[in-house]
């Protein structure tokens, strides 16, 4: 890229014995960082379980990791078991939709209410958001924070203000490609105020957001634990819940199912393949999908898909499964992942995932994607939302199990190397260090 963005950056700021393995230098603090982290949705999703694999790995005793989530949930629950956290907190005015009701998480039926009711919510989250700001400003203060972490596009927005009610300095973890047009004019000032310290983008495509403070941008790509996406651990499971022959070969992927996902292109492209199979391949053939439309988005795409799988007389090869809480046991059933997001993803967590399980990927070449998948090695790119070029790379897939093998293989390598949750945590807290002054010698 072209705007001075250094790619899984490391500090300069070293000492002697503050090497960890020779590739990645940490930097010395003063003394212990207080952090407040600040996830912006208490829901599913790959932000949450991002910043887990991070609290998981940073080092207890430099970095004080205070969780703020709007309320209890899935990912709490995660963190408070694995205890990755030194606080766990919760802000209920940590408004996640602007017409969700005061009292309980969104529900689809919700955007659905008389137009006044929906106003009177709107007024009242803006409140209740103006409330919540008060009360982290206090936190801030009183906890005696070095630095919020900023985790998620609204915490962004939050975070640069709370720099400002509160004089601590900001760090932003960036995992999105665009923004509505409203704000992004709000966006740019606070990424660009004296705040907002350091921007931790999760690819090249999420950093080209900066191009007026590039000297403030890192780009540091997701990662997770490879000891427990290691399939050999693994006891698979979907093809037998399924009831799939010893035989089948399963396409399979995961995330959340919304149109800019690319669902309906997978689809589309398993009828294709599915038609230019022999009968023996048909046979063999099936396709599956982890995840759900999260309530507090509509129209519900899931409900869309599985009609549209029904209209087309896929059923008995097409199955969508719904949410899982842990994917790794039906993942690993996969032989081929397939990634078929439409839009400028900025570094899906699926691709790693699969990866790490050993898969071959087949995805569109959009966003963030091709900095993690190697075409020809690690898997196959696909021009954007291509359906019949997806469907040409199923067969050719389905065909050719040393390929698979060959590419699975190099896949697992690629993540070890390169996406590993403790060498990645790492390239943070020294991003966090820097980012809250605490850094010994420049930084």
């Amino acid at each position: 890229m072209s705007l001075g963005v250094r790619e899984n950056t490391q500090s300069s700021a070293t000492s002697p014995g503050s090497s960890d393995d020779g590739r990645i230098p940490l930097v010395r603090a003063r003394r212990k960082a207080r952090v407040l982290f600040i996830n912006d949705t208490a829901r599913n999703g790959g932000p949450g379980r991002s910043l887990f694999y991070i609290l998981r790995f940073l080092d207890p005793e430099v970095v004080h990791r205070s969780v703020v989530l709007p309320r209890p949930g899935v990912i709490s629950e995660l963190y408070a078991s694995r205890g990755v956290t030194d606080d766990l907190l919760f802000e209920p005015d940590l408004v996640e939709n602007p017409i969700e009701p005061h009292d309980r998480p969104m529900a689809r039926e919700d955007f659905d209410a008389p137009a006044l009711v929906r106003g009177a919510r709107g007024a009242v989250n803006v409140l209740r958001a103006g409330r919540g700001m008060a009360r982290l400003t206090m936190l801030i203060r009183r906890g005696a924070y070095d630095l919020v972490y900023c985790n998620g596009t609204n915490a962004d927005f939050a975070g640069g203000l709370l720099a400002r009610t509160t004089g601590v300095p900001v760090l932003w973890h960036v995992r999105y490609t665009s923004l509505p047009k409203a704000v992004r004019g709000l966006h740019d000032r606070l990424a660009a105020s004296r705040g907002v310290a350091r921007i931790v983008c999760v690819s090249n495509a999420s950093a080209a957001l900066f191009p007026h403070c590039p000297e403030k941008v890192r780009v540091i790509h997701n990662a997770l634990d490879t000891g427990e996406f290691d399939a050999a651990g693994i006891t698979p499971r979907l093809k037998q819940e399924l009831g799939l022959p010893a035989d089948a070969v399963v396409f399979g992927s995961q995330g959340r199912i919304l149109p800019r996902k690319g669902y309906v292109e997978m689809i589309q492209a398993a009828r294709s393949a599915l038609a230019s199979m022999t009968e023996d391949e048909r046979r063999r053939a099936f396709f599956a999908v982890l995840g759900d439309t999260p309530e507090d988005i509509r129209p519900d795409h899931l409900a869309e898909c599985r009609a549209l799988v029904s209209s087309l007389g896929l059923d008995d090869k097409f199955r969508f499964l719904g949410f899982c809480a842990d994917i790794k046991p039906y993942a690993a059933d996969f032989d081929v992942a397939v990634v078929p997001s439409v839009y400028a993803d900025p570094l899906p967590r699926a691709v790693i995932e699969a990866m790490a399980l050993g898969k071959p990927v087949i995805a569109f070449d959009v966003g963030g994607v091709s900095e993690m998948l190697q075409g020809g090695t690690t898997g196959t790119l696909v021009r954007a939302g291509d359906s019949e070029a997806l469907a040409r790379e199923m067969v050719r897939y389905l065909r050719d199990p040393e390929l698979r093998e060959a590419q699975g293989r190099a896949g697992r390598l690629r993540v070890e190397r390169e996406f590993d949750g403790e060498l990645q945590a790492r390239r943070i807290q020294n991003q966090i260090i820097e980012a809250s002054g605490l850094a010994l010698g420049p930084g």
